[in-house]
């Protein structure tokens, strides 16, 4: 069953479906430009590895739970090293590092293998500025637009912090941003209204050889269809954070009501 919204749907920006949608996205990029550009090019992912610290009280961790609790009207002297402590800690936290890999799209020539493109879909990470891949994504953004390589950036998420347009944030919950190698520092940018269909955008390979075409709205629908989300969505719940403007509410319970 498709979305019932007609171009990014906000319910897949919750956590637990984000890191797979975001992954689908990106291989369902890869397979419909390799459709276009071979063999004198090629689309590829390229992972980068972050991590997610997340603290949980040992007494969870470990799933200690007592039978039997016995209550004391005064504590014993809790020793730590020589000193006599007379009130034991209640607790302790384990910061837990879980790993989360991005997953980003470049295309190479045939042959040599030299970058034409680099293609990112930004994840949660890279729009908060609490976050070491806030400033790797950053770096790497800027490293790119002062090199030859064309940049595209895929931005699908409402909430945090727009990177690219620094300087013009569209009124709009997504955006996509295009850099030419050769029009900087032009930049081409598609606000998306969340009652707007996604867009189909060029991406640009090297100087003189027509653009590919990337069907947004396709590639989304399809992997929305081949991730199951239907059946891992209740639309019956609020949309998640962040909160929606008056207007995009009222749209979004017309557009379920029916």
């Amino acid at each position: 069953m498709p979305s019932p919204f007609p171009g990014m749907d906000p319910y897949i920006e919750q956590p637990r479906l984000w890191v797979d949608f975001h992954s689908n996205l990106a291989s369902e990029i890869q397979a419909e430009l390799n459709r276009q550009i071979r063999p004198a090019y090629f689309a590829r992912l390229t992972p980068y590895t972050t991590y997610e610290v997340v603290e949980l009280a040992l007494s969870r961790l470990q799933g200690i739970r007592p039978d039997v609790g016995v209550m004391r009207e005064q504590a014993a002297p809790y020793y730590a090293g020589e000193v006599a402590v007379l009130d034991p800690p209640v607790g302790s936290i384990a910061p837990m590092a879980d790993s989360l890999d991005i997953l980003s799209v470049e295309i190479l020539r045939g042959g040599d293998e030299q970058l034409i493109t680099a293609i990112e879909i930004l994840s949660p990470v890279n729009k908060h500025p609490g976050h070491d891949a806030y400033w790797d994504y950053r770096r790497k953004r800027r490293d790119l637009l002062r090199s030859g390589v064309h940049f595209l950036e895929i931005d699908l998420l409402r909430a945090g912090e727009r990177t690219l347009l620094e300087h013009f944030a569209p009124d709009a919950p997504y955006a996509i941003s295009l850099s030419r190698a050769d029009e900087r520092p032009t930049i081409s940018i598609w606000p998306i209204p969340l009652n707007s269909r996604l867009p189909t955008i060029p991406v640009p390979l090297d100087l003189g050889d027509p653009d590919a075409v990337l069907p947004l709205g396709q590639v989304v629908a399809s992997v929305y269809e081949r991730g199951g989300y239907d059946a891992q969505i209740d639309y019956r719940q609020p949309v998640p954070p962040p909160a929606l403007t008056d207007d995009e509410a009222a749209w979004v319970k017309q557009l379920l009501s029916h």
